[in-house]
């Protein structure tokens, strides 16, 4: 019998005998999340106002973009001229690694004194049924693999690498119309 005092300091007596089991979790696991840096969109949004500012088929068109919480504001005195800043909004996100799932445009409306405007809503977080629908694919393509939501992301679990891997693809080639993003992957 090993006593506590014939042990190593810090070890455990069952190892000093060799008896100690592997204890460690046998379970793999990744988040499936979508996020977007608001900083990097702030600046997407300030490069895009000091282009149309500098631009020469802007001039005179009062065309404008401000950031107010998660939403971008695009305004111009006419749809054609809101078009084209909305594509130079949609190349300085893509210059600052901004998912353009992540932007989605709402309709073209008239404002006031004949102009246009347009709302970009910043996609971040993952809806309710979305990841009810991320789960249920998951769970589909790979059966192996565990899925559990928690909050706005799907926490993937599979007792082999293999099988993440394997969702991982999976969730990649598939279209949920979303940015996503894969994080925590932890062996």
């Amino acid at each position: 019998m090993v006593r506590l005092e014939d042990s190593e300091p810090g070890s455990h007596p069952a190892a000093a005998e060799g008896k100690l089991r592997h204890m460690a979790k046998d379970q793999f696991s990744f988040d499936i999340v979508s996020e977007v840096d608001l900083q990097e969109v702030r600046n997407a949004v300030d490069q895009t106002g000091r282009e149309i500012s500098q631009r020469f088929d802007f001039k005179n068109t009062n065309t404008t973009v401000e950031l107010a919480d998660e939403k971008i504001e695009l305004h111009s005195s006419t749809e054609d001229r809101l078009k084209a800043a909305w594509q130079v909004l949609q190349e300085r996100a893509i210059k600052r690694n901004i998912p353009i799932k992540s932007l989605q445009a709402g309709p073209i409306e008239d404002a006031a004194k004949g102009t246009a405007r347009q709302t970009i809503t910043v996609v971040t977080g993952i809806s309710d049924e979305k990841t009810k629908e991320i789960s249920k694919f998951v769970r589909q393509a790979v059966p192996k693999v565990q899925t559990q939501i928690q909050g706005a992301q799907v926490r993937v679990l599979g007792k082999s690498k293999d099988d993440l891997q394997a969702a991982i693809k999976a969730v990649r080639e598939h279209d949920f119309g979303l940015a996503l993003q894969f994080t925590n992957y932890r062996p």
